[in-house]
Formats: structure tokens, C-alpha cells, sequence
């Protein structure tokens, strides 16, 4: 006869989060990390919210609006008149927006090359001919003209390039140099524009060469010299190419500044003697504010940054040949 062991159950575990798979509490802690993460993400939009409004008001609806105002004729006074093209037709058959666009990449081409060659050649000579003392010193000195309001520079600079009784002229009568007559003549007039332009705001370019330059390791001029790339040769061999993305970045914002200028020569000649030193964002300024013509100004404002736009984008364009990173 045979006996059967009967069979007992195993007692069923109950559910939960053991089972599950979900340590105890875990459910609480990732609750609490997303939690934190929609906090931190609120903070930042309340952080950045400043910034996009203040861009928003003061940047994008303004663009946009001028960009739209090209196509129709205004005077503030009555309506806004849709003309289509014909505030750019008008624009670009009109000689003195012409001249001052020509006056413009005249005054680009010279001022440019005399702010980046005057801000490498003294970057140079502070960053290997002088202590450390004196390079602060010479860093604070060159950047101080920058943080000067233009137009208060330009009354002063007015003042001592006066032909009667300007400083500038008693310096060249001692050495028997007669009277020039810097702002009554149209090359003494330009001349002075770009000088002034080119004094306050070569600081900026300074400082860039002046971080490029500390940059390049000691060792590629020590390796440099063995090869017997001494002086100038060492600068041009080495500095210029090691520094060509610094350089870049100088030419774009230096051009696009210059593109811009608008303060010295207004301040200095008022675009005078007749349009000689008149520039692109002057005549912006007269056709808006004097000649109450808004759409006209909207338009070469648009044709003023389509030329900056392109120039910059030839620029990088051309940096994939000339500029050589480390």
C-alpha cells in the first residue's frame, strides 16, 4: 500500500515594490529628479527671459520692421504707401548714396589696414620687448580710447586739427611746415576721419593679437631659431600663420565696424567739404531724420547689410585657405 505526501503549497509573496523590480522608494526619487530638472529648466527661462525680450523689442522686431518699411514710402505723417521696389530702384540711382557708398569701402579698405597692421605691430612689441608691468600698463593705455564716447573724442580731435588755432598745426609751424587745412579740403577731411577712427578703436584689435600672441607656444620659436628663422623672418614664418585665426576674427569685427561708421565723420565734417567723407549710415541718418524719408533710409539700410553680410561670408569663405589652426 502505498502512501502519498501530500503536496503543500507554496505561500504566494505578496506584491510590491520588491517584486516589481523598483527598489523601495525609488519611484519617490525619480518623482523628486524630475521635479528638479522642471525647476531648473523654469529658472533658466526666468534667467534668460530678460535677454530674449530685451533682443525680441530691441533687435528682431526692429530688423523686421525695417526690412518691411524698404517697400513703402513714409513720412510719419500720413499712412504708410506700399511702392514695392521703387524706394531701391531710387536709392541706387541716386548720386549721393552712391558716393557714400563708395566714400564707405574707401574709408573700410585704408582704416582696416591701418587699425590691424598698427595693433599687430604694437602687440608684438609689447608682448616680447617689454616686462610684464609695462604690458599691463601699455594693454590699459591702448584700450582707454574705446571706452570714450565718439562724439566727444571727435569735438576734441576737431579742435586740434584746426587750421587756425589747432595744436596739431602749431606742432608742424616749428618745424616750418605751413598751415594744412585738415577739415576745409576733401583729403585733409578724410584723412582726419580715418586717423581719428583708427586711434580709438585699434585698442580692440591690440587685445586680440595681444591673447593670439600669448597662445603660440614658446617651443615653435625655439624650433623656429634652430632652423634659423630669426627677426622678421620668425614673425612671418611662425607668428603670422599661427595667428591667422585671431586675425580673422579681428578683419571680420574691424570691417563690419568700420562698414558702420557713422559718429567722427559726422561729428568732424558733417559729411563735408561736400561729399567727401559722406558715408552710407549718414546718409541713413539724413534720409530718416531730416528728410523725414523712412522707407528710403529702410532701404539702404537693407542694401548696407546685404554688403556687410556678404563681405563676412567671403571672409570665412576665404579662411578655409588662409587660416591654419593648431
Amino acid at each position: 500500500m502505498s502512501t502519498t505526501t501530500p503536496h503543500r503549497e507554496r505561500p504566494k509573496r505578496a506584491a510590491g515594490p520588491a517584486a516589481s523590480g523598483v527598489a523601495p522608494g525609488g519611484a519617490h526619487a525619480k518623482n523628486t529628479a524630475t521635479n528638479a530638472r522642471h525647476s531648473q529648466r523654469w529658472l533658466a527661462w526666468i534667467f534668460l527671459a530678460p535677454t530674449i525680450l530685451g533682443m525680441g523689442l530691441f533687435t528682431l522686431i526692429p530688423i523686421v520692421a525695417s526690412v518691411v518699411l524698404a517697400f513703402f514710402r513714409w513720412d510719419i505723417i500720413s499712412a504708410p504707401t506700399f511702392v514695392g521696389f521703387d524706394n531701391f530702384s531710387e536709392v541706387v540711382q541716386d548720386p549721393t548714396v552712391r558716393v557714400s557708398f563708395l566714400n564707405t569701402i574707401v574709408f573700410v579698405v585704408v582704416a582696416v589696414a591701418l587699425q590691424l597692421g598698427l595693433a599687430l605691430a604694437l602687440a608684438i612689441m609689447v608682448q616680447e620687448k617689454m616686462p610684464a608691468w609695462l604690458r599691463v600698463f601699455f594693454r590699459s593705455a591702448f584700450f582707454f580710447p574705446l571706452i570714450l564716447s565718439a562724439a566727444s573724442v571727435s569735438i576734441f580731435m576737431r579742435y586740434l586739427f584746426n587750421e587756425q588755432f589747432g595744436v596739431v598745426n602749431w606742432f608742424l609751424s616749428l618745424v616750418g611746415i605751413p598751415a594744412v587745412p585738415w577739415l576745409t579740403t576733401p583729403g585733409g577731411s578724410a584723412a582726419v576721419v580715418i586717423l581719428v577712427y583708427v586711434w580709438q578703436n585699434f585698442g580692440f584689435s591690440f587685445l586680440l593679437f595681444i591673447g593670439g600672441l600669448a597662445s603660440i607656444p614658446v617651443e615653435t620659436y625655439e624650433a623656429a631659431a634652430i632652423d634659423g628663422a630669426t627677426g622678421w623672418r620668425k614673425h612671418l614664418h611662425v607668428t603670422l600663420p599661427l595667428l591667422s585665426p585671431t586675425t580673422l576674427v579681428a578683419s571680420v569685427m574691424a570691417i563690419i565696424s568700420a562698414l558702420q561708421v557713422f559718429d567722427q565723420p559726422y561729428v568732424l565734417t558733417r559729411g563735408g567739404p561736400g561729399d567727401s567723407t559722406r558715408t552710407a549710415v549718414m546718409v541713413i541718418f539724413e534720409s530718416a531724420f531730416q528728410r523725414l524719408e523712412f522707407g528710403q533710409a529702410s532701404a539702404i539700410g537693407v542694401l548696407l547689410t546685404l554688403i556687410i553680410m556678404a563681405i563676412t561670408a567671403a571672409q570665412f569663405r576665404l579662411s578655409k585657405r588662409f587660416v591654419f589652426y593648431q
